[in-house]
C-alpha cells in the first residue's frame, strides 16, 4: 500500500512514519527539507516541496497516485479547500489530522465519543479545525471525496513536556522554585505516546470501512494534572516539588498567550471512550507506555540534549507572580 505523508517529521508523524514502515508499508514523505531534531525514518521516500505551494506538490509529484495522503501540516479550511482540489482523483483515501480539543468544551458528558458535539468558544486553534472537518464532510457527502478525519488528543513523544511553559517548569522544579498547577489539579487528563498513537492511526490506512468516518485516537490512561506533574518530577529527580493550584481564569487573566490553549482545552477533564478505533484497529491499545515511564523518556531526552533546556523568561516570571499570590500561606 502507497502512502504519502505531508510533513512526517514531527512529534506525532515521524512515529507514524515508522509504523507505516515497521508493518511495510510503501512510504514517501513530502516536506520542506528542513533540519529537524526527528529525522526522516530511513526506508521512506523523500520528496522536497513546500506543502502550503500547491503549484510545486503538483510539479514534485506529478502523475502519482497513492493508496492513502495524510497532510500532517493543514490547520485552516483555505488549506483543507487546497488539498481536496489537489488530491480529488489522486488518493483512495485522505486522511486529516484534526484535534480532540474540537470537542464540545467544557463536555457535558464523559467519556467522550465521536458523537459528542464539536464546540470550543475559547480557542480560534479548535474552531478552525471544526471548520476544516465541515468543509470535508461536504466534500465527501457531496463528491465522495474519500476523506478521514482523526482527533488526537494530548500526544507527546521524547521531546514534549505536557504543561504550558515546557522546560522552564523542570528547571523551577529542580531550583526548588513552586511551580503553577491550574485549578486544584484534580480533573483528569489523557495524554498518549506517539508510538501508541501510531499503531491505531496506522490501522486506519487504507480501511475502506473508515472513509467518511472520524476518529480519536488517545490513550486510555487518565492521570490528574497532579499526578501528572509528580510524574514528571520523579523523573527530575526532585521527590517533592511545590505545586501551586492556582484558578484557570487567574493564568488566562495574568497570561494572554497562556489563556486560550488553557480554558479551550487542559482546564477541563478529558476522558475518551476508545471503541470504535478499536473496533476497526484491534491491536490499538494492546501496547502502551503509562505515563509514568514517558516522563521518564521525556526528562531523559532533555537532560542528554541540553541545547533544548530553553527558559521562557516571560513564562517564568507570570510563574512568579502567579506563585507567590497563590501560594498557600501559613496560619497565623
Amino acid at each position: 500500500m502507497s502512502v504519502l505523508f505531508i510533513g512526517g517529521t514531527g512529534r506525532i508523524s515521524t512515529s507514524c512514519v515508522r509504523e507505516a514502515l515497521a508493518q511495510g508499508l510503501d512510504v514517501t514523505v513530502l516536506n520542506r527539507g528542513r533540519t529537524s531534531e526527528r529525522a526522516v525514518p530511513e526506508g521512506a521516500e523523500v520528496l522536497t516541496a513546500d506543502a502550503g505551494d500547491p503549484a510545486a506538490v503538483r510539479a514534485v509529484l506529478g502523475d502519482r497516485t497513492f493508496d492513502a495522503v495524510v497532510n500532517w501540516v493543514v490547520f485552516t479550511p483555505e488549506q483543507v479547500r487546497r488539498d481536496i482540489e489537489l488530491f480529488a482523483g489522486r488518493t483512495g483515501q485522505y486522511l486529516f489530522i484534526s484535534s480532540a480539543s474540537a470537542y464540545q468544551t467544557p463536555p457535558t458528558h464523559l467519556p467522550v465519543t465521536e458523537s459528542t458535539p464539536l464546540r470550543n468558544p475559547f480557542w480560534q486553534y479548535s474552531r478552525d479545525k471544526i471548520e476544516c472537518e465541515d468543509i470535508l464532510t461536504a466534500a465527501y457527502r457531496e463528491d465522495a471525496f474519500p476523506a478521514t478525519i482523526v482527533r488526537p488528543s494530548h500526544t507527546y513523544d521524547e521531546t514534549l513536556l505536557p504543561f504550558d511553559g515546557g522546560w522552564t517548569v523542570v528547571e523551577r522544579m529542580r531550583a526548588g522554585k513552586p511551580v503553577v498547577v491550574h485549578g486544584d489539579g484534580t480533573s483528569l487528563w489523557t495524554i498518549t505516546h506517539a508510538r501508541d498513537f501510531a499503531v491505531g492511526f496506522t490501522g486506519l490506512l487504507g480501511k475502506e470501512a473508515a472513509i467518511g468516518e472520524a476518529f480519536h485516537i488517545t490513550g486510555d490512561e487518565a492521570p490528574t494534572w497532579n499526578q501528572i506533574f509528580l510524574h514528571v518530577a520523579a523523573a527530575a529527580g526532585v521527590p517533592d516539588p511545590k505545586l501551586v493550584h492556582v484558578p484557570s481564569d487567574a493564568i488566562a487573566a495574568a497570561d494572554p498567550d497562556w489563556g486560550p490553549g488553557l480554558l479551550g482545552d487542559k482546564a477541563h477533564s478529558m476522558v475518551f471512550d476508545n471503541s470504535k478505533i478499536k473496533a476497526l484497529v484491534p491491536e490499538f491499545g494492546r501496547r502502551t507506555t503509562p505515563y509514568k515511564l514517558g516522563a521518564r523518556e521525556v526528562v531523559a531526552w532533555y537532560d542528554a540534549h541540553p541545547e533544548h533546556q530553553v527558559v521562557d523568561a516571560q513564562r517564568d516570571k507570570v510563574m512568579d507572580w502567579l506563585a507567590d499570590r497563590y501560594a498557600p500561606r501559613p496560619i497565623a
